[in-house]
């Protein structure tokens, strides 16, 4: 019996894909591959990221170990469906920096025909669910869960840890205020 995957193109119909994990875990690089594969495919792709995320490119997608794609900046999800009507596939990037619109915008898409495939952090950095994931990893007909390696013992990571002290559940950041730990090593600041 054959294996059906994301690559396998259904016909007539679109779907949701959603890469999730912690940070270091590789969620953008399978984002980039996922989407320079459809551009060798000549798939007209379109590329999002929120505008927040100023960590390593104003304009592009960059994973961790600096692969990067041109991406275009938005402020809310409703901004994809009018940037994206010629698009076959849809890329979006750091989806926990969007609105739970996003859900009805993903959707939107796939039930246009489009391929949407979406990468971001399941869990904040107290393991809490992060929205809108939660919503996107129950409506995705494909969902990959990326894991890192923990910084404290060696063991799979799917944890998030901040290593700045703020009560804010969104800062912008990378190696400077986050390190990826497993569930053993991951504590709840105070």
């Amino acid at each position: 019996m054959m294996e059906f995957t994301p690559h396998s193109t259904p016909k007539g119909t679109g779907w949701i894909e959603v890469i999730a994990g912690c940070m270091f875990s590789g969620k953008t690089e399978e984002l980039i591959r996922r989407l320079r594969r459809a551009k060798i495919a000549k798939q007209n792709v379109k590329i999002f990221k929120p505008r927040i995320d100023t960590r390593y490119s104003e304009t592009d997608i960059v994973s961790h170990s600096e692969q990067s794609l041109p991406s275009l900046l938005i402020d809310n999800p409703q901004e994809i469906l009018k940037l994206s009507e010629d698009a076959q596939v849809i890329g979006i990037d750091e989806a926990q920096f969007f609105s739970n619109d996003l859900v009805d915008v993903c959707n939107t898409l796939a039930d246009q025909g489009k391929r949407v495939v979406v990468a971001g952090l399941d869990l904040d950095y107290r393991s809490k669910p992060f929205e809108p994931m939660p919503q996107l990893l129950a409506i995705a007909e494909y969902i990959t869960k990326t894991l890192a390696i923990c910084v404290v013992c060696g063991n799979p990571a799917d944890r998030t840890q901040r290593t700045i002290h703020s009560d804010e559940r969104v800062i912008v950041g990378a190696a400077d205020s986050y390190e990826a730990r497993c569930r053993k090593c991951h504590y709840i600041p105070d």
